[in-house]
This record gives structure tokens, sequence and C-alpha cells, in this order.
């Protein structure tokens, strides 16, 4: 099983743009447009599936907001944070 991180792990973990609640980790984007949007959810599922772990996304017009946590572990794990950081390439 994955190791869950402790708080101050977590928080050393996070990068540009993410926050923590409690054990989720979450970012929130505007894009240019809809469509703009929409493709990097498509991006991102496709690294979803690659990495067999999948954030929430919730899709609000041009706002994304992702949120991550290991759900099988019960807490942040280090694919939380490997996830983050592709979701993080996919936005530059």
């Amino acid at each position: 099983m994955t190791e869950i991180l402790s708080d101050s792990e977590a928080d050393s973990r996070l990068g540009a743009g993410w926050t923590r609640s409690g054990a989720v980790i979450v970012r929130e984007v505007e894009l240019a447009s809809f469509p703009q949007a929409i493709e990097v959810v498509n991006r991102v599922a496709e690294l979803a599936e690659a990495a067999d772990h999948h954030p929430d996304i919730d899709i609000r017009w041009r706002t994304l907001t992702f949120r991550l946590t290991t759900h099988s572990a019960g807490g942040l794990t280090a694919k939380d944070f490997s996830l983050a950081a592709q979701i993080d390439a996919v936005l530059v």
C-alpha cells in the first residue's frame, strides 16, 4: 500500500497554485475559453488513466478545479503530488 504523507511532508510538496485542505490538495485555474478548458480536462484525463490515479475535476465554464487525494490509502501520497506536477505541466 502507498504511504500516507504527514501534514508537514504534504505542505512541503505543494506546488505553486495548489492549496491543501486536510487530506486533499486543490488547484483552481481559469482558462481563456470553455473549449480550452475542455482540452485541458482531456489531456489530464489521459495522464490520469496512464497513472491509474484520477483527480476530481469540477468544470464551471472556463474555470477548472482539480482535487487530488489517494482514496485507497485514505490520505495524501506521493501519487497525488506526482499527478499535480503533471497537471501543472499541462497548464503551462
